[in-house]
């Protein structure tokens, strides 16, 4: 169980790390991606990583 609430802790870092990576990225100029398509990614993302984080501490908590 320990392994399992380990690997969903990496994977929430790693998706808020993304999230900020496309956050970033918006203020860039130049940068490819519309606007648009960047602020959806990065919620996407910061969403993902907030829902994994929550299902790590539940289950860490057992």
């Amino acid at each position: 169980m320990k392994a399992i609430t380990s690997v969903l802790f990496l994977l929430s870092i790693l998706l808020f790390a993304g999230a900020i990576w496309n956050a970033l990225a918006l203020i860039k100029p130049g940068f490819y991606p519309p606007k648009q398509v960047l602020k959806k990614r990065a919620a996407a993302l910061a969403g993902g990583g907030v829902i994994f984080c929550l299902v790590s501490i539940i289950l860490s908590s057992f």
